[in-house]
């Protein structure tokens, strides 16, 4: 399943750069300390939480909120943060080194990293210059979108046919149907993975129920169908009803054990109850590419970059083994498993331009 890219030379990974921060240590440690256990607690906030507290983490993960009183870049919180969260660009030679002598693999959430975050999530339109940096990484190393969105969904938006597409958040992969390192082009492999196929009836009723109880009574609300998981998006609703909203969710689901409810950035989540996320995918696909931990999984270095809580579980999977880099996209402070950041999708462009660059020969 090994797909053909560029090992970046033989070299131990030696990181005397990274090294000189106060709070930055690189590769990342195999546990995660307890920020992240924090986090892993907030990221399902589970069925038995009240609606005041779901109410605060909403407005928690609202941009809306945190553009009111951003932190200025002199504050103490802030450089504090970008200690332990540097910038993947300006620690880019850094990352670099750690990552000769090994294969890498890039994965690469879509809303907030390859497209901006908008009022109409139909609209994530992602540029030209970002398809063009995506494409030139695949060309080079394995690459998997993995998106809470339908996979159908993000190929449409993304359109290249060269890389890996986990949609529902993991629970929908296939493989390239065009593969620039594969001479036998529309022939290259597919893998396919759908561990929540059983639940595909529930969800369908669910989405029918959600969308007549919830978007025909709170104004601006929107119920997305990505197959094998549920989106409820509240950008474009009132704060004063984001109360209501929840409720109605609550109202729907009480009535299927089966299924979670989770939440992102303006949007709750609706998924089937199996241990399946981004950090399971993640893992899945490097199997699939021949670097899982019963293989070759020292030979691989995976690069994921994500903006939202989703991600998270992808950045514990990779402090668990001790190895790649997670970089978070945000412009704000935020409690995260991530080693590095990058600030916006412009600089996610940027980054993958320069992954494009490094030195080194096709296997």
């Amino acid at each position: 399943m090994t797909k053909p890219g560029v090992v970046l030379g033989t070299e131990d990974a030696v990181v005397a750069a990274a090294a000189a921060a106060r709070h930055f240590s690189f590769p990342p440690p195999r546990t995660g300390g307890d920020s992240c256990r924090k986090l892993a607690a907030q990221v399902d906030l589970g069925a038995a939480a009240v609606t005041g507290s779901w109410l605060d983490s909403m407005k928690a993960s609202s941009p809306r909120h945190k553009l009111m009183a951003p932190l200025a870049a002199a504050d103490p919180e802030h450089d504090d943060w970008m200690e332990r969260h540097p910038s993947a660009l300006d620690r880019f030679d850094a990352l670099a080194a750690a990552a000769k002598g090994k294969q890498v693999a890039v994965f690469l959430d879509y809303d907030g990293t390859l497209s901006p975050i908008v009022e109409d999530p139909d609209n994530a339109v992602m540029t030209d210059e970002m398809r063009e940096a995506v494409r030139g990484v695949a060309a080079r190393f394995p690459t998997a979108i993995v998106s809470g969105r339908g996979r159908d969904k993000v190929f449409d938006f993304v359109g290249l046919e060269e890389l890996y597409y986990a949609g529902s958040h993991g629970m929908d992969i296939r493989g390239p149907t065009a593969d620039p390192n594969n001479p036998n082009g529309k022939e290259a492999r597919s893998v396919l993975c759908q561990p929540a196929s059983e639940f595909l009836p529930v969800i369908s009723e669910v989405y029918a129920a959600l969308v007549d109880k919830v978007e025909t009574s709170i104004p601006g609300a929107k119920v997305e169908n990505n197959k094998f998981c549920l989106s409820v998006h509240f950008r474009c609703v009132e704060e004063s009803a984001w109360g209501a909203l929840f409720e109605q969710v609550r109202s729907v689901l009480k009535d299927y054990p089966g299924l979670r409810l989770t939440q992102g950035r303006k949007v709750l989540e609706v998924r089937p109850m199996i241990k399946w996320d981004k950090g399971k995918a993640l893992e899945f696909l490097l199997g699939a590419l021949g670097y899982g931990d019963d293989g070759r999984g020292d030979e691989v270095f995976p690069i994921y970059v994500g903006d939202d809580r989703t991600d998270e579980d992808a950045f514990k999977v990779l402090r668990a083994r001790g190895q790649g880099a997670g970089i978070l996209v945000s412009k704000f402070p935020k409690e995260t498993c991530a080693t590095f950041s990058l600030r916006e999708p412009g600089e996610v462009r940027d980054f993958l331009r320069r992954l494009v660059l490094l030195d080194g020969t096709n296997t």
